[in-house]
């Protein structure tokens, strides 16, 4: 009787969410020599929308390793090997190796040829005399590593007396070289004195970080640069008269709710509820297609150390607002540990962006593709203003601006939502008619 002989296996990326073309390895699970059985976690992988465990589906081995944490891979590529121990994997990995070169050659074209000398990094530094002829057609004597630190340091080597040989200007001349600047000082409408005034020379270094670009951060790239060059965007902003909510939300939080509710908890609650009444905001540009949902599902943006993620309140017209408390609540905190799954962050009809907590009195959002509008939510402010007795109070003033996809949504649609949605914020039992 034959033993079943298993062949070595490679290990690919799978596709882990619909729109994935390519994941960040953020944390291996296996090393070289582990034997590894279906169920098994692989890797933790950062999609274009959450950070995922990737199971394996097959067991032996651990006999490569392709990619370390931290690495940018696309999808279907080789991450690992898998196999009997001791097998020979040299011609699987030259199989993927030639599969690479291929495919490297088709996206680049034809290789230009270039010289040793041009890949060479000449950049060596000599300690020897460049001379210069000086106004007064006299030497300049400096090493080249202190012409170099001059020329950063914008410092003219004319003013340094060198403290080498015969003149000579090092390094260290330019290092502690302290210049002095000629003031005009006027001590009479008709004449001027020059006067010699010695100020500090400034010295600082240049530096910077490079990060590479994050999964999440590059589909908010993409997708907020096809929506902002492809649905043409226009703008509607109301001002809103907070008093009553904020003496309501005082009220409920004393009274009622166990937890704390936000003003933004009311906004999404107050911004459902006029929806339900204009529902012709609450559409999706499909192409050919403009579709008309009749559910709301309302996508909050939150903004996380990584990027901005859109966890989605479904069916929030249905809710109390307790319930669309909690549940903002937790999507906040998932969205910073980063725990959110795809299926908490799609299906959107309408978005929410709230920087009023971050002092932001006033700004314009970038619509969040599918939906044709999006609401950005500005801080509460006091301004004076008159009440309905024509006497001076203070009012709490909070400004809400509509961004509109005009191919879909036209201004006296966004006008009757945004009035709708003022009359619900300014009375807030407007919302239980």
């Amino acid at each position: 009787m034959k033993t079943k002989q298993l062949m070595a296996e490679v290990l690919r990326l799978p596709r882990m969410s619909d729109t994935m073309e390519e994941g960040v390895i953020a944390e291996l699970h296996i090393k070289v020599g582990d034997s590894v059985s279906a169920g098994d976690i692989i890797a933790e992988v950062e999609t274009d929308k959450a950070t995922m465990e990737w199971e394996s589906f097959q067991e032996g081995k651990v006999l490569y390793i392709g990619v370390e944490n931290g690495d940018t891979v696309p999808i279907n590529a080789l991450v690992a090997i898998i196999g009997q121990e001791g097998e020979d994997i040299q011609a699987l990995l030259s199989k993927e190796a030639n599969k690479t070169t291929v495919a490297e050659e088709e996206d680049e074209g034809p290789a230009v040829e270039t010289s040793k000398e041009d890949d060479t990094d000449n950049t060596i530094e000599f300690n020897i005399e460049d001379n210069e002829s000086t106004a007064n057609n006299e030497r300049l004597k400096a090493s080249p590593l202190a012409k170099k630190i001059a020329e950063e340091k914008g410092i003219d080597l004319h003013q340094i007396k060198g403290s080498g040989d015969e003149g000579r200007i090092t390094k260290k001349d330019v290092e502690e070289y302290k210049p002095t600047a000629v003031a005009e000082i006027k001590t009479k409408p008709e004449e001027k004195v020059q006067q010699q005034i010695e100020i500090p020379q400034m010295v600082g270094n240049e530096s910077f970080r490079e990060e590479k670009i994050s999964q999440v951060r590059k589909t908010i790239a993409k997708r907020l640069t096809e929506s902002k060059y492809s649905a043409p965007h226009f703008y509607l902003t109301v001002e809103v008269n907070m008093n009553k909510t904020i003496t309501a939300r005082e009220e409920i939080n004393k009274q009622i709710a166990p937890s704390k509710i936000s003003f933004n908890d009311i906004v999404i609650k107050a911004t459902a509820s006029a929806i339900r009444k204009h529902l012709d905001v609450n559409v999706s540009w499909l192409g050919d297609t403009i579709r008309y949902n009749e559910h709301i599902h309302i996508g909050m943006a939150v903004a996380t150390d990584f990027g901005l993620v859109v966890p989605v309140i479904k069916f929030a017209d249905n809710k109390s607002l307790l319930h669309i408390a909690e549940e903002a609540k937790q999507f906040a905190g998932k969205a910073r540990d980063r725990k959110l799954t795809p299926e908490e962050m799609k299906g959107n009809t309408f978005s929410i962006s709230n920087l009023g907590g971050f002092g932001i009195n006033e700004f314009t959002a970038i619509i969040n593709p599918p939906d044709s509008c999006i609401l950005a939510v500005g801080g509460i402010k006091k301004e004076l203003g008159y009440n309905e007795n024509k006497e001076i109070v203070e009012n709490n003033i909070m400004k809400l601006t509509l961004s509109c996809d005009h191919r879909t949504v036209d201004g006296a649609v966004g006008a009757k939502f945004l009035n709708t949605l003022k009359a619900n914020l300014e009375n807030p039992l407007m919302m239980l008619v």
